[in-house]
């Protein structure tokens, strides 16, 4: 299989350092050679909780869209993610496939490009960050775009962490 570019939303509230820090190591360990964005700092949504520290993970993989969503699976179970009880919640770690390629595969556990780069700061900023001139598989516009004019209609609510991984 030809390598396909990736951009993986990850996500932690709890030991927030201690996880994204493991998280971006074991990608390193899958993927090689991958781009991080800067970690930003966002409030819960959807519930009462901790901030979050969010970014983006950019990387080619050869693995099909099913394997990757195991690998990731298995990554964030080995990290003390569970998935029972409330759908908002605190999270050791969640890891969400953003872009896969520029495919569109929505229905059977997969949403992608993911809603959310669309519909939130701290998923759209990091992977602006990392891909500017990328356009969005479906509407065509560069995240750089598409980010101007989110940042120009929206209130804009994350901050930089303060946080570097290394």
């Amino acid at each position: 299989m030809k390598p396909v570019i990736i951009a993986l939303g990850i996500g932690s509230n709890l030991e927030k350092r201690r996880h994204l820090q493991n998280a971006i190591n074991a990608l390193h360990e899958i993927f090689g050679n991958i781009d991080v964005s800067p970690v930003y700092r966002s409030a819960s949504v959807g519930f009462d909780g901790p901030d979050f520290f969010n970014l983006v993970v950019v990387t080619e993989t050869t693995l099909s869209v099913s394997d990757l969503h195991t690998e990731l699976r298995a990554l964030e179970k080995a990290e003390g993610r569970t998935r029972v009880g409330e759908r908002f919640s605190v999270r050791s770690l969640d890891i969400d496939i953003l872009l896969y390629g520029d495919a569109n595969l929505h229905g059977h556990g997969f949403d992608i490009p993911r809603g959310e780069i669309l519909e939130h700061d701290y998923v759209l900023k990091p992977l602006t960050d990392l891909l500017p001139e990328t356009c969005h598989p479906q509407n065509g516009r560069s995240f750089g775009d598409l980010w101007t004019e989110y940042a120009n209609t929206n209130e804009v609510n994350i901050a930089p962490s303060g946080f570097t991984l290394i």
